[in-house]
């Protein structure tokens, strides 16, 4: 099984089949399978998420294997740690995979739902009901979990899945892949639920997101580099994540030990997850009282920190310059702003901030619900860390990104938003005169 796998992650890079060629007849199979999924049964598709979860177990070494291999290579190249870590599939994220997939079996299927079920004073029953987007096309980078919870999700909301993961991951993933692929004959379902794009050319990407006759919705993770490319490109619609800008403002009101270690888990949780804190804002009234105590704390984590004139007046910090302020840094780099009170706070978020997670630490009702309703993110925190948003800490399960959008989904996209909904129209003989 091992040399399998690697014969196939090394036969990407010398596919000989025409980059569009290959492309469209991948969206033609997850058209014909996401015609099927229609009609698979929640027991179905079940079936195929536990015998996923117990292939990965099965070929746990092949995965750690492929793994070192990716990791290897991408210390060759020069990858940073935040990406490093992004890409490391240790024996705890495997366990974390094989947990996910069995949580989103658990999960209530969404689809076929019936609500707002009404009756009109004809006698019609008019209501709405949940049903699968189609095919969606997934282009991911760095992250070789996504595989797995992108095929999880994709699979369990009734939909076929495309997925376009990044070379420097390209032995994970089609490690995971054959255990999706193992996962679904055994349940009976088509293979072409879940394909992997067999090529490294970067052509895929293109054709896939120019596909409308077979792909419904692209969904990117990566930089920010790969998000703009799709969304000015693409025709097909798209579901973006941009960037993780997240703040934490420390209110007047706020209970400085809450404070402390609100702050300090929401930056040294993990410095590479779109959730991690980049930028601390201060109430000017409480900022002599919490700004050291936090930047002994950070300090000694290793934290380099960056602050604006005020902060460098309370606490050692180089200097804050603009772009600081709109910067995702995916590493122990904190900017620090102090500034005058919670509209001050409000109106650097929706600047700088990526409409991402965004945090208020208050014990002041009016102030907490006054953010929350003028904060423009997909997800607003009360006195919790930003490390937060995440779909599993939602209770979905899983995620397969975390939407910016305002249209059709925002914050962590799981089974729901994988979803959409038509009308459904009940009569008995019913004739319109």
């Amino acid at each position: 099984m091992a040399s399998s796998v690697e014969t196939r992650a090394d036969a990407d890079s010398d596919q000989g089949e025409d980059v569009t060629a290959h492309v469209t007849h991948l969206g033609q199979q997850a058209r014909r399978a996401a015609a099927g999924l229609r009609e698979a049964t929640t027991g179905d598709k079940n079936t195929a998420l536990h015998a996923m979860a117990a292939q990965l177990e099965q070929q746990r070494e092949i995965l750690r294997t492929a793994n070192e291999r990716d990791l290897e290579q991408a210390q060759q190249d020069g990858l940073s740690a935040a990406l490093l870590d992004r890409l490391t599939l240790d024996d705890r994220r495997i366990d974390a995979m094989i947990a996910g997939l069995e949580t989103v079996a658990a999960l209530p299927d969404p689809v076929g739902e019936i609500d707002e079920l009404s009756t009109r004073p004809n006698g019609l029953q008019i209501g709405r009901m949940r049903v699968p987007l189609g095919v969606i096309g997934i282009i991911y980078e760095s992250r070789p979990n996504v595989t797995i919870d992108a095929a999880a999700l994709c699979l369990k909301s009734g939909n076929a899945a495309i997925l376009r993961g990044g070379s420097e991951a390209v032995h994970s993933n089609a490690a995971i892949a054959e255990c999706i692929r193992l996962g679904l004959a055994e349940a009976g379902l088509p293979e072409a639920c879940v394909q992997r794009v067999g090529t490294r050319d970067r052509q895929a990407v293109g054709a896939l997101i120019r596909m409308d006759q077979y792909v419904d919705v692209i969904i990117p993770r990566g930089g920010r580099s790969l998000i703009e490319r799709i969304s000015a490109d693409a025709t097909v619609p798209v579901i973006k994540h941009l960037e993780g800008i997240c703040h934490v403002y420390v209110d007047r009101h706020a209970d400085l030990n809450q404070a402390w270690e609100v702050a300090f888990n929401a930056k040294c949780y993990r410095y590479g997850i779109c959730g991690a804190m980049e930028t601390l804002l201060v109430d000017e009234s409480i900022a002599a009282d919490f700004l050291p105590e936090m930047a002994r704390r950070l300090m000694e984590a290793g934290v380099e920190l960056r602050g604006c004139d005020r902060t460098r007046q309370l606490i050692a910090a180089e200097i804050a310059e603009e772009s600081d302020w709109s910067t995702e840094y995916l590493a122990p780099i904190l900017s620090i702003r102090v500034v005058e009170g919670l509209q001050a706070a409000i109106e650097h978020i929706n600047h700088y901030g990526s409409h991402h997670t965004d945090a208020i630490v208050s014990q002041h009702l009016g102030h907490t619900r006054r953010f929350m309703a003028a904060v423009d993110s997909s997800s607003v925190m009360v006195n919790a860390a930003t490390c937060f948003a995440d779909g599993g800490e939602y209770g979905l399960g899983a995620e397969i990104g975390i939407s910016t959008n305002r249209l059709h989904v925002r914050g962590p996209v799981g089974l729901q938003g994988l979803t959409t909904q038509k009308y459904i129209v009940i009569g008995d003989g019913h004739v319109r005169h």
